[in-house]
């Protein structure tokens, strides 16, 4: 079994966030407070900080894409991928970067997708046919 890991990212409404990972995402709900909200991401922990400022954002050149930076997500199966596009289209979630399969024919060759959620941090979910190319070089 892998580690859960546990993110921490700042959010400007959480009401917002909390429709959108719960509802849109369908991630289940964990404790919360008047400032803060966790959630089971995929069987890791994120938790939404409320707060005011806004960051300016950032992109890098991936495989000729431009993708937001920072972001997180979760490598899934191809299945959960395609669910989680389907599911997403469902909620006229707008794609920074449409479901696309990147390094078509190389080494590490995954479907890759971005989005952002209501406060505007980047989530990239990606799928591999071979998950023992996840760290091939």
């Amino acid at each position: 079994m892998i580690q859960p890991f546990h993110l921490a990212f700042p959010v400007h409404d959480l009401a917002a966030a909390r429709h959108f990972y719960g509802e849109v995402m369908g991630c289940c709900e964990g404790r919360s407070s008047p400032h803060w909200i966790d959630f089971n991401f995929f069987g890791h922990q994120i938790v939404m900080h409320l707060v005011q400022a806004k960051r300016d954002k950032a992109s890098s050149d991936v495989d000729g894409h431009n993708v937001p930076v920072p972001h997180f997500g979760v490598v899934l199966t191809m299945a959960q991928f395609d669910a989680l596009v389907q599911r997403l289209r469902e909620h006229n979630v707008k794609f920074e970067l449409e479901p696309v399969v990147r390094f078509k024919g190389l080494v590490g060759e995954q479907a890759t997708m971005f989005f952002l959620d209501p406060s505007g941090n980047a989530l990239e979910f990606k799928a591999f046919e071979d998950i023992g190319e996840l760290f091939a070089k």
